[in-house]
């Protein structure tokens, strides 16, 4: 009889532990049925195993011992503690697993049937009282919860519970499966925290419906509360074509690929402010249903930067005509579709302004030339387009006009110019020099044009100023100096005409050499020492930079290693690189054999570019990252005076990024009291770049650099360009001074 009874009790726990590996299955891999299935199909057949041994108990009881022990062993490999009370008779089963779970013995939980609810952790207490009305009314509940361990461990505990009611009602029979979850819950709690800390908006949508969005995201869109947004429509955030184009080429990605989209949007905020977004967007399963998480942060200050850059790349920042690029761009559009209207160039440069500039100051000198830029766009009308190329230089472009117009015109500006300028209560005058070129008798491109609308420029200026001169071909006599210079500057290299001059480049904070600039000069054996400004764009325009600029790559590489040799070491030696030279397939093979030759490493050699290598910027990225694959360290020359798309910019394997001095003299020579050079600054700290300022010449500028944050300045204020033998002499100074200098 005892036998039968133990072996009623084996079956009923052999069917409740069945039960039981498919609730756990259901619950831990809801959506995994193959794991489930596979699990079940064992215990199936273990199953005949254990009846077999059954059926044999009352013939032998070494049998029934094996039979407990297989069963114990299937509770230990489940880990797992089943709670089995029998309400009627008292009779309290309790699996070995409950000391795994809870550190105590099981003796300790039959002599104190409410020890389980002793050691809940307090703050978890009140889960109790919902548990205890569920299973009154005789349904299955799982509850979470923490325990204290006796050596003081947290751990989480989930308990389902099967209640079992007799007719009428009363509570006869409780079964309940134990289980640690604690790594679940701690790795829960952490990917919690990793995106309610999170500065970027995260959320998730599923049918144009918000499910889910962090603290970030809902103060963003200016809510108080997560409620004010989740449930809403993402269409109240976003316009139609975003969502629908988001869903659309998100329903498109397989799950499991790792694919996301990315892409800029404005959001309504529920203030009625819109911001700019940058968002990236993957397919996830949330809640059993297919959605879309997206990441993102707010780029609207970014935007603006970028605007305002843009702005400054194609506009004049003092006068706000169109700047030498915008002008370029646009007689480039106009000659593409000329037919055989003819139009004029008209290029103007001030008399005698750099007098009124030098004495006045430059302050006088800006408001004039944004007087002179209005002056003149009210003049020119809606017959053309003025801009300013810089300094006191205008060029005006009118379209469909004959000679005699373009000689009207010309004379209407100098009689304006006739009437002073007043500034600060004071009269100025200053009268224009007048060169004009006609399309296309002068010229069918805009180089051409240009050129010899400043060729009969200086013709106006060499027959007394204050008039104007159409192009002849007579004018030539200015180019025949540029056609001695193309033929001297070939055989400069083979002539050993060429040398180079170095600045140092200093830390603005401790005063350190940083790095030393390489600049190449041409000692002409007729006009003396040419500036780089006067051949570099004819060493362009020909071609001949690409062999210069190899050889000043291998003297500056010779230089930097001759240095090192006397102990000056911890520095880049800087070099410009044009676009042309990018153009060059076998640069990046040419830099690596330097390297090798010289036994430099590639951060001995810094490579300075110019904005417009964005013009081709596929194969630009390309050899940049070849580059940085040698170690070469990469700065951006002349920041500000192109344009750059931070969008691509902040992509490239950019070092540094070098302020323009014509943005550095601003400083304290215009209006705007350097606001461009702290907007460059702040981007490119934003971006992670160290930023170079050149051009420094005063400790007001210096001050101005130091206190924006600047880390690195150039300029005569530290040191004019000096040849290599009298930079050693400055090296050696600074060695005997102990360092930096004092500032």
């Amino acid at each position: 009889m005892r036998i039968k009874k133990t072996n009623d009790r084996l079956n009923w726990m052999l069917l409740f532990s069945l039960i039981v590996v498919s609730e756990l299955l259901d619950l831990f891999f809801p959506s995994v049925g193959i794991i489930k299935f596979a699990s079940l199909f064992i215990l199936i057949g273990i199953l005949p195993v254990l009846i077999h041994f059954l059926k044999g108990q009352s013939r032998k009881d070494d049998e029934l011992r094996i039979n407990k022990l297989k069963l114990k062993n299937i509770f230990d490999t489940l880990d797992i503690a089943i709670w089995s009370h029998d309400l009627k008779s008292d009779a309290l089963l309790i699996t070995p697993g409950i000391e795994k779970l809870y550190g105590y013995s099981s003796i300790d939980f039959y002599k104190d049937l409410d020890l389980w609810k002793r050691v809940i952790y307090p703050d978890d207490l009140a889960v109790l009282d919902e548990r205890a009305k569920k299973l009154a009314r005789g349904e299955a509940v799982t509850s979470e919860y923490r325990i204290v361990r006796p050596d003081g461990e947290v751990r989480w505990i989930s308990d389902r519970g099967f209640p079992t009611l007799d007719g009428k009602g009363n509570f006869v029979d409780f079964n309940s499966v134990l289980f640690d979850i604690t790594d679940r819950k701690e790795s829960e709690d952490l990917y919690r925290s990793l995106i309610e800390m999170s500065p970027d908006i995260i959320a998730v949508v599923s049918l144009e419906k918000i499910e889910y969005i962090n603290e970030a995201g809902w103060k963003l869109v200016g809510a108080s509360s997560p409620e004010e947004v989740i449930g809403e429509s993402a269409l109240k955030f976003a316009s139609s074509n975003i969502v629908h184009s988001i869903r659309q080429k998100a329903g498109s990605f397989e799950l499991h690929n790792q694919e996301k989209l990315r892409f800029e949007f404005q959001v309504n905020r529920l203030d009625g402010q819109t911001i700019d977004v940058e968002m990236a967007a993957t397919t996830i399963f949330y809640e059993g249903r297919s959605a879309v998480q997206v990441v993102g942060r707010d780029i609207t200050e970014r935007k603006k930067t970028e605007k305002t850059i843009q702005y400054m790349a194609f506009y004049d920042s003092l006068t706000g005509l169109p700047n030498r690029n915008q002008f370029r761009n646009h007689l480039n559009e106009i000659l593409a579709k000329q037919d055989d209207k003819m139009l004029a160039v008209l290029f103007l440069d001030l008399d005698r302004f750099k007098i009124i500039n030098d004495t006045k100051g430059h302050t006088v000198g800006d408001f004039i030339l944004q007087k002179v830029a209005a002056r003149l766009a009210a003049t020119v009308k809606n017959d053309g387009v003025v801009s300013r190329q810089g300094g006191d230089e205008f060029i005006i472009l009118l379209e469909d006009i004959d000679k005699e117009r373009a000689k009207h015109v010309a004379q209407q500006i100098l009689s304006e110019f006739s009437n002073p300028f007043e500034v600060h209560d004071q009269e100025f005058f200053v009268t224009p020099s007048i060169g004009i070129s006609l399309y296309p008798a002068d010229g069918i491109d805009v180089e051409t044009l240009i050129k010899n609308a400043d060729t009969a420029m200086y013709q106006a200026k060499e027959r007394g100023k204050n008039n104007f001169q159409f192009y002849s071909s007579n004018l030539n006599g200015i180019y025949i100096r540029k056609m001695e210079m193309e033929t001297g500057l070939r055989k400069a290299l083979e002539q050993n005409q060429l040398m180079l001059h170095y600045q140092p480049q200093v830390s603005l904070i401790t005063g350190e050499l940083v790095g030393i600039e390489a600049l190449i000069r041409w000692q002409h054996p007729k006009h003396g020492l040419i500036a780089p400004l006067e051949f570099i764009p004819l060493a362009e325009e020909t071609g001949l930079i690409v062999p210069i600029g190899k050889w000043v790559l291998r003297e500056a590489c010779r230089q930097r290693k001759a240095w090192e040799s006397l102990g000056f070491h911890d520095f880049p030696i800087a070099v410009n690189v044009s676009v042309r030279q990018f153009e060059d397939d076998h640069l990046i093979e040419y830099i690596s054999a330097l390297l090798d030759e010289f036994d430099l490493k590639g951060i001995h050699l810094e490579l300075e570019i110019t904005e417009s290598i964005m013009q081709n910027l596929e194969n630009s990225t390309i050899i940049l990252n070849k580059l940085k694959e040698l170690g070469v360290l990469l700065s951006i020359d002349d920041f500000g005076t192109g344009y750059s798309s931070l969008s691509y910019l902040k992509h490239l394997p950019i070092d540094k990024i070098k302020i323009d001095k014509s943005f550095v003299d601003d400083i304290i020579y215009h209006s705007n009291q350097g606001k461009m050079v702290k907007i460059i600054i702040d981007m490119g700290l934003n971006l992670n770049f160290s930023v170079i300022a050149e051009g420094i010449e005063t400790n007001e500028q210096l001050h101005f650099l130091k206190e924006n944050e600047c880390k690195i300045g150039q300029g005569y204020f530290f040191s004019k360009p000096i040849p290599a033998d009298e930079m050693v002499e400055y090296l050696l100074s600074r060695n005997e001074k102990n360092g930096g200098i004092p500032f």
